[in-house]
């Protein structure tokens, strides 16, 4: 490691497979964004190829379903050794929620899904994917549900089927949480129509998650 003071910058040789090797950057060298991103998609992809692991660390979107689809269906033809998946995000597109939902739920290897940090909205949705043994939270987690947003413009026609739409959205949510935590609909739809948080012990009580769990190490299977 080659030491100039200053900000600390990554390269390594991506080819060669090795990690990456640390240098100190200059105080007026700009930082290389493009850089700190290649050496984030370096362990991402080492943490799948190596250990089955996917991390959700961004705003549930499109773009993250187009990201996180393919490689869940990789490991799944790969083997069917388990797949973690660890969620640490604000929420986003509940449609998208759901269609990552639906890939975790069509495969065949068991999966166990992991709250960290925050897991919100959409990102409770995806957390749901796995069954409740299989539901865990790190101590400092906070979970969130509450009812879809939706915002529409246009004729009136049109904002109403909308509206309808997104009570559609609502009333699937509020089913699936009731399901698979075994509360009374009628309670989960209470709870829903603000923001409900839960820590991870909360979250335990609830039914969200099976347990709370210090580390990976405590994951059995």
């Amino acid at each position: 490691m080659e030491k100039k003071g200053g900000q600390v910058a990554s390269t390594w040789d991506e080819s060669r497979r090795v990690a990456p090797v640390v240098r100190l950057q200059e105080e007026d060298e700009p930082i290389e964004i493009g850089a700190i991103e290649a050496q984030v998609n370096f362990f991402e992809r080492e943490l799948i190829r190596k250990h089955r692991t996917i991390v959700i660390s961004e705003e549930v979107s499109a773009r993250l379903t187009r990201r996180l689809i393919p490689p869940i269906f990789w490991l799944d033809a790969e083997g069917n050794q388990p797949i973690r998946v660890l969620i640490n995000t604000p929420g986003g597109s509940a449609d998208d929620g759901f269609a990552i939902f639906d890939a975790l739920r069509a495969l065949r290897s068991p999966v166990w899904t992991i709250a960290v940090g925050i897991a919100a909205s959409a990102g409770t949705i995806i957390l749901l994917a796995a069954p409740k043994e299989r539901r865990l939270a790190l101590p400092n987690a906070r979970l969130l549900i509450h009812q879809p947003a939706g915002y529409t413009r246009g004729p009136a026609k049109d904002v109403e089927i909308t509206a309808q739409e997104i009570v559609k959205l609502r009333e699937r949510a509020n089913k699936l949480i009731s399901d698979e935590c075994k509360r009374p609909i009628a309670q989960v739809q209470i709870d829903t129509q603000r923001d409900f948080w839960m820590s991870a012990e909360e979250a335990v009580t609830y039914g969200l998650v099976g347990k709370v769990v210090k580390g990976l190490s405590d994951i059995k299977g």
